[in-house]
């Protein structure tokens, strides 16, 4: 017997579930579908998630945590690191 493809609605998703569905798919440019679809995959065990070896990764919670105020003041804190020695460049 050949294998269909099944429909499935699901109801009830909560805000934090939604948002990871939808990062998901603009991270990897899929639709929202094949992003749930990976991630009830992941879930059940039916796939393995990819191997998360990116260098720095322990930071990533913080990403989007700062207040404009916060984020401003830090990029005028690196301003120097920004100036460029024309001298060192030749």
């Amino acid at each position: 017997m050949p294998l269909t493809m099944s429909q499935l609605t699901v109801r009830g998703l909560d805000k934090r579930l939604l948002h990871a569905i939808r990062e998901l798919a603009r991270r990897e440019r899929i639709s929202l579908n094949k992003a749930a679809l990976r991630l009830l995959e992941r879930g059940a065990g039916v796939t393995a998630a990819p191997p998360d070896n990116r260098v720095g990764n322990s930071l990533d919670r913080h990403i989007g945590t700062w207040s404009a105020a916060e984020a401003k003041a830090f990029h005028e804190s690196i301003k120097s690191c920004e100036q460029i020695d024309k001298e060192l460049w030749k």
